[in-house]
């Protein structure tokens, strides 16, 4: 998920509550954001341009993890990278900052953007991404969130 500008859907709550986990792109608003989210799972998430405050001075502008043999790289902004993610061992880079849900491959790895899950932006649906892994590779879904 990405760009939650302090608002937390019931129904992204919902839609999350079965995540083995959680990452959040940045643009998160408010603590009570990453609270909401620490009481369905484990929660990785990075800083993002609205982030500012003593609430978001431990978030990192950037996280790798290694989730089920697979390296994912989070950023809020594709312009935050710093390195070439192929040549990083990446499998995963998860972005969010445009409020444009995408998916798509480039040079062997996965960019996924959620889109925006907060207040809603321009003409641009609300939504979310779920990343499955299935025959050990992660397949994306958009997914969108109704409105309320």
């Amino acid at each position: 998920m990405s760009d939650t500008h302090g608002r937390l859907r019931e129904a992204v709550l919902k839609k999350l509550a079965h995540c083995e986990l959680i990452i959040h792109a940045g643009d998160i608003g408010t603590v009570t954001v990453l609270d909401q989210l620490r009481r369905i799972g484990e929660v990785v998430a990075v800083k993002g341009n609205v982030d500012h405050g003593s609430w978001s001075a431990r978030l990192k502008e950037s996280e790798c993890i290694d989730f089920y043999r697979k390296r994912i790289l989070v950023v809020h902004s594709l312009d935050d990278l710093t390195m070439h993610p192929e040549s990083a061992n990446v499998d995963v880079v998860i972005y969010g900052h445009s409020h444009r849900a995408s998916n798509y491959y480039n040079n062997g790895v996965l960019y996924v953007n959620p889109g925006s899950a907060g207040p809603r932006r321009f003409t641009l649906p609300t939504s979310i991404a779920y990343l499955r892994l299935v025959d050990k590779q992660f397949v994306p879904e958009i997914v969108p969130v109704e409105e309320n």
